[in-house]
């Protein structure tokens, strides 16, 4: 199924969905950050799975087309700019229960420098999340597989409880990507 037949923003959305069913690390009333989120998928079954009770907000360089349900907020900015990450803060309330990061950088076809870029998003995420996300909350990022990858590995996992790779049956076949979900976060510093 396509994501305009499902009246879906993006593919991506269908991925999100996968992780969820496999993970249910996204629950009601939970408030979510999504990074990169440009154009919406991830914010869009985020807020159909938290409901009315949850937040959703996201962050894109890229400005995210308004949604019509009220928990959904998009901030125009770069992850790296702390005056996004402020006004993330300042629409929660506090820290989030879910961060999310599909980034992904621009494929240059060079294996060696798209690993590298790669890591350097799934380090933003990470660094974003010692900030955000709640002690006991959930991070699930998108990586490629690759070197660079392990390394980021051994690092983010004393972080969490329980990181798990999962590979994903709506990833194209020809796709290097899959996703790190790292389960009761255990708090910034504690890595």
């Amino acid at each position: 199924m396509k994501a305009k037949d499902a009246g879906l923003r993006s593919r991506a959305a269908f991925k999100l969905k996968e992780l969820n069913q496999k993970y249910n690390f996204i629950k009601r009333n939970f408030k979510i950050l999504d990074l990169g989120a440009w154009p919406g998928g991830w914010m869009e079954v985020s807020s159909q799975i938290c409901g009315s009770g949850g937040l959703v907000v996201g962050i894109d360089l890229k400005e995210i087309e308004d949604f019509p349900s009220p928990n959904i907020k998009a901030i125009a900015g770069d992850v790296r700019d702390e005056e996004a990450l402020a006004k993330a803060l300042e629409l929660s309330g506090g820290a989030y229960d879910v961060v999310l990061s599909d980034m992904a950088p621009k494929i240059s076809g060079i294996r060696e420098v798209d690993q590298a870029a790669s890591r350097g998003c799934a380090e933003l995420a990470l660094w974003v999340a010692e900030r955000m996300l709640s002690t006991g909350g959930t991070l699930v990022i998108k990586v490629f597989k690759g070197n660079e990858t392990e390394e980021f590995v051994k690092v983010a996992r004393p972080m969490f409880n329980k990181l798990v790779r999962s590979e994903l049956k709506s990833t194209r076949k020809t796709s290097s990507e899959f996703y790190l979900v790292g389960f009761g976060f255990k708090g910034a510093g504690q890595g």
